[in-house]
């Protein structure tokens, strides 16, 4: 019998790692990042791709990465380099990896090709099928036309990443600067792909995570950006410097102030439901009613909290009868 993956990982901040870059790779062991990533794609030169797989491999079998999702993107399935990539990091650090990161998804049917793939390395090597997750990042039109389909391809799918830059390229958006507003379009001109994303993640239990702000040392431009993105649901975001791994980790964990009242919430609904409580379907806590959408609302705000480590500083008190 195989143990259940746990596919909801914490993910606030998602630290992108050139794979041919060993300096980088010892550093980012050290940062408090949520999940690492070591890249394949866009960070690796394509001479430097085939060197930098096993540079990866050394890597995840002797790093010390206690507390962090281990991630690795590959190259995606247009180009030349995506089942050496996969065959070669899964065969050799296969154990030390919790998932694939496929870039430039369009459609369900390249998830199911991966997941096959990875089946076969996993059944090959005796590791336990099934183990190794995938997170599939949507960057371009198509993509997002099919991220229903995507998300429902394999029981490997643990998180929908948004990439901006491929996307905006592929739209035609008129801004050269990732993740910011094009001239000329008051609203938000992002807020119906994040959606789009968000709702396909949620209505399969997935998550999903915010792609990257490009002007590294511009934290106050990344704040706006991951906040927006929080402010909406989604999990995470991901950090290219680790002067935006606070402000990620910030910004997607609750404030302590709601985290406190989230907790006080659940305490409150499990007294007034029970038989001390007086079997109560709704009730007071303080000035404000709690009922069944409360203690709903409230389990997200405190799993967000317990996930990133928080401890609440209030306690529930039961009234005197």
């Amino acid at each position: 019998m195989t143990t259940p993956v746990n596919r909801l990982r914490p993910r606030r901040s998602c630290l992108a790692v050139p794979g041919s870059n060993p300096r980088f790779l010892e550093k980012a062991q050290g940062l408090p990042a949520d999940q690492v990533f070591l890249d394949l794609e866009d960070a690796c030169a394509p001479l430097a791709k085939p060197d930098a797989r096993h540079t990866i491999v050394k890597f995840l079998n002797e790093g010390d990465w206690t507390g962090k999702t281990r991630v690795v993107r590959v190259n995606d399935w247009t180009t030349e380099w995506t089942y050496r990539d996969v065959v070669t990091v899964v065969e050799g650090a296969g154990q030390n990896l919790d998932c694939i990161m496929l870039p430039k998804v369009q459609t369900a049917e390249q998830v199911v090709a991966l997941d096959l793939l990875l089946t076969q390395i996993e059944k090959t090597m005796g590791f336990e099928v099934g183990k190794i997750g995938i997170e599939a990042q949507i960057e371009n039109a198509q993509g997002l036309n099919n991220v229903n389909a995507i998300a429902t391809a394999s029981q490997r799918v643990e998180t929908i990443i948004f990439g901006p830059a491929d996307f905006m390229a592929s739209i035609n958006m008129k801004s050269l600067v990732v993740g910011e507003q094009p001239p000329g379009y008051p609203a938000d001109a992002y807020h119906y792909i994040l959606m789009k994303i968000l709702m396909a993640a949620r209505a399969n239990n997935l998550q999903a995570i915010d792609g990257p702000y490009l002007q590294i040392r511009n934290i106050d431009g990344y704040r706006a950006v991951a906040q927006r993105a929080a402010a909406l649901g989604f999990d995470g975001k991901w950090v290219l410097h680790p002067g935006q791994v606070e402000a990620s980790n910030e910004i997607f964990s609750p404030s302590q102030e709601d985290f406190d009242h989230a907790e006080l919430i659940l305490d409150a609904y499990d007294y007034y439901t029970s038989e001390a409580g007086g079997k109560k379907g709704s009730a007071m806590l303080g000035d404000e009613m709690i009922d069944e959408a409360s203690r709903k609302m409230a389990l997200v705000i405190s799993g967000k909290g317990r996930a990133a480590g928080m401890q609440r500083t209030t306690s529930f008190e039961a009234p005197e009868a």
